[in-house]
């Protein structure tokens, strides 16, 4: 790359324990390496004073979030501003996030490239609408958004997340004093029990991620097995989510059927590292939702060599290489003008039942699917080539 490139991405924090955050901070790392001047504005993560996130190599400069929740009121600001740090370089906002809550009235005064998921059928009408912007290119991050965004006309590129080496078979921990722990030992359960384990945010309601649903299955599923423990690794309570106590209460699924993250070590932000030994110990994710924009910790436990359970809608059938895709029926969402699809009870509790016939074993299918989304691989590949023709057109 010749030529000078900088760039403002728009989403949550690179330190926030969150998918978006995940992902920041990955591309915080590849894109410096290839001379792109980054600054990130977070949406989430971040208020009051501007700040720095090191990397690993250098510091990556943070524009807070405004008074807007979704930081339309200072975006235009914080773009001016990093633009103007780096004149005489080719300028492009980047987004990682849902579209639907920009207001057009502060963006269009720079050109703006969304990464975004679709996660309904058709593509909602606030995200098309979008996307028809003549400031914006668009970036599917799933195949299915890909297909979704051309069957109304709309142009759109495909870049998938990618995982890191991070996401590897962990068998140990390295504890403060230098040893090692077992994961499972972290975890409280034992090592004869079956293990399913679900990793997803708690918010909303209802809730996208079917809390309700895969909670009701599992005590069907696991009413007549003693050796069958559940790990939650989520909020009890959420972000105007559900009481998940409750629910278990409401479902008769006793206390020592349930496992659950350590809550303020969860909130505060677990090391990657950990949460690899939490997927490693798991015998099956499940990952049954309402619909997925992508769905990374599909991919994050398969790299660590364990099927999941996911719904056959939206991206998330595209992800398993390894595991059992589950049925649902079509649920209408009327803010968003389109159709969700909730998965079907029986079927969760079918493919439960037969990760469990096939028993703790790992799955090196899995793992090697997995790593076709390598990050070094899906940057080099995809990243570079679309970034190219991006920045032809400004």
């Amino acid at each position: 790359m010749s030529e000078s490139r900088s760039m403002l991405w728009y989403s949550n924090s690179p330190f926030s324990p969150t998918g978006y955050g995940v992902q920041t901070a990955m591309m915080m790392k590849l894109l410096p390496k290839d001379n792109y001047k980054v600054a990130v504005a977070c949406n989430y993560g971040l208020e009051g004073p501007n700040s720095h996130w090191n990397n690993g190599s250098e510091m990556i400069p943070l524009y807070a979030r405004g008074n807007d929740m979704w930081s339309n009121d200072t975006i235009t600001a914080h773009a001016w501003h990093w633009n103007n740090m780096n004149k005489g370089s080719k300028f492009l906002i980047m987004t990682l996030f849902d579209v639907w809550v920009f207001d057009k009235r502060h963006w269009g005064k720079y050109p703006v490239a969304c990464w975004t998921p679709v996660d309904h059928t058709p593509v909602p009408s606030p995200v098309s609408d979008w996307a028809r912007n003549e400031f914006v290119t668009t970036i599917a991050m799933s195949k299915f958004g890909k297909a979704q965004y051309e069957a109304l006309g709309i142009e759109a590129e495909y870049i998938p997340h990618g995982i890191e080496k991070v996401w590897q078979p962990t068998k140990f921990l390295k504890t403060a004093d230098g040893g090692e722990m077992n994961p499972r030992k972290f975890m409280k359960v034992e090592d004869d029990q079956f293990v399913i384990g679900i990793n997803a945010a708690n918010k909303g309601f209802p809730s996208r991620k079917a809390w309700a649903e895969n909670l009701l299955a599992y005590s069907i599923f696991a009413k007549d097995k003693k050796d069958v423990v559940l790990y939650l690794h989520t909020d009890i309570v959420g972000q105007g989510g559900s009481n998940l106590l409750d629910l278990i209460k409401s479902l008769g699924i006793p206390d020592d059927k349930v496992k659950w993250v350590d809550q303020y070590a969860y909130r505060s932000g677990l090391p990657q590292e950990v949460v690899a030994g939490i997927y490693s110990s798991m015998d099956v994710l499940l990952a049954t939702s309402y619909g997925e924009g992508f769905g990374i910790p599909v991919l994050e436990a398969q790299a660590c060599e364990v099927p999941v359970i996911v719904s056959d809608c939206a991206a998330s059938p595209e992800l398993v290489g390894d595991g059992w895709k589950v049925g649902g029926q079509l649920f209408w969402n009327p803010p968003m003008k389109a159709w969700y699809t909730i998965p079907n009870v029986d079927e969760i509790v079918d493919a439960l039942n037969q990760a469990y016939k096939r028993g703790r074993k790992k799955s090196k299918k899995a793992r090697e699917f997995a790593l076709q989304y390598d990050a070094d691989l899906v940057y080099e590949t995809m990243w570079k080539p679309v970034l190219d023709k991006i920045y032809s057109k400004i």
